[in-house]
Formats: structure tokens, C-alpha cells, sequence
């Protein structure tokens, strides 16, 4: 294999991927903070405002790029494309926080990756490592780097973010989990889908 080339399947491995995200905890792939937090360089002249060296502390999400791009383009988002209706558009213009004017409101953000979880709302992020791990409670603006789980001492606020992640994770289509045994396997034919001979 050589490395970076198309074909290619090498990856770096757990270790260097935990080390590669020091000091947070986990790597891509999961939602803790190593999984999640990921630095934005933005790049506007005509709008961003030259501020210094300028670092934005709220949190985002990749959802809020679309919201951005639909915002500053004064397009519109379509609910349906070839007659049929699109999800709506999940996030929110990071234009305010790009250019200093404005409010962007406070919102609770939600993930799920292979089983893996997560819900922030404010400095409060409630994470559960894949399908049956139990769910940890951190307070990100005291522990950044998710070390003194919370959920024991605070059971009342984590329970209450996990069924507001549950509620999103069923609105998303996220859950219920399908059902692999429902779905043809890879290279098989559906037999629903064969013409008859006769």
C-alpha cells in the first residue's frame, strides 16, 4: 500500500490517532471531544471584518455550513426537488459570528455515528460510546478534556439530555435502528424486484 494514494487502506491506527488529538479524549469516529471538535478557518474578505486574531469559542456544527452558504448567497433552500420533498435544512448562518453583527442563538447540537452518541446543550455534552455504552455527563467549559464524568453526581440533567437526543435521534430517522436481516445482502438480488417469465 502506499499512503495517501486512492486505493490505498492504510490509516494511522488507534494510537496515533489518540495521540494525534491530545489532549482530548477519543479520535474520528467518535463523539467525544477528540471525535468532534474540529477547527474552522473562515476566509471572507468582502465580509469578515479584519478583527485581530480573533477566535470563536461557540459551538458549531458542519450542518451550519449549508445554513451559511444558502445565507450569504440570499438563496433560498427548496423543500422538494424533482417533486419530491427534501429534508429541511438543520442548521444556522454562522454569518453573526463571521462578521460580529447579529445574534447566533444557543441551540442543543446532536450526533450519532455508528452507534456512537452525543447531545450539547450549552457547556453540558452527554456522550455514550457505541450501541450499549453508558452514557457520561461533562461540564466542557470545566473539563475540555471530558476526565470527570458527571452523570452519577448530576443523574436528573443526564437523564433529561438523553431523551432529548433520543426525541432528535427519532425525528432524524436515526431510530429506530433498521434492521439488517430486511435488507438484501450485497450482490444478492432482491426477489421483490425480479420480472416474471410468464
Amino acid at each position: 500500500d502506499h499512503p495517501g494514494d486512492p486505493h490505498s487502506n492504510v490509516f494511522i491506527g488507534r494510537c496515533w490517532a489518540h495521540l494525534n488529538n491530545t489532549p482530548f479524549r477519543k479520535y474520528k469516529h467518535y463523539n467525544h471531544e477528540g471525535g468532534i471538535a474540529t477547527p474552522l478557518i473562515a476566509h471572507w474578505p468582502a465580509g469578515i471584518k479584519s478583527r485581530g486574531d480573533t477566535w470563536i469559542e461557540s459551538p458549531t456544527h458542519l450542518i451550519d455550513i449549508m445554513a451559511t452558504c444558502v445565507d450569504l448567497a440570499q438563496a433560498t433552500y427548496p423543500r422538494t426537488f424533482k417533486n419530491h420533498g427534501i429534508t429541511p435544512m438543520q442548521g444556522q448562518s454562522l454569518r453573526p459570528l463571521l462578521t460580529g453583527v447579529g445574534k447566533f442563538p444557543d441551540r442543543a447540537l446532536f450526533w450519532e455515528h455508528e452507534g456512537n452518541a452525543a447531545i450539547r446543550v450549552g457547556d453540558y455534552n452527554l456522550v455514550r460510546e457505541g450501541l450499549a455504552g453508558d452514557w457520561e455527563l461533562f461540564d466542557l467549559k470545566a473539563d475540555r478534556t471530558e476526565q470527570s464524568d458527571l452523570s452519577s453526581q448530576r443523574p436528573k440533567d443526564a437523564s433529561e439530555l438523553e431523551a432529548r437526543w433520543s426525541r432528535c435521534a427519532h425525528d432524524a430517522g436515526v431510530l429506530p435502528k433498521p434492521n439488517p436481516n430486511n435488507h438484501p445482502k450485497p450482490g444478492t438480488k432482491n426477489p421483490k424486484s425480479r420480472k416474471s417469465n410468464k
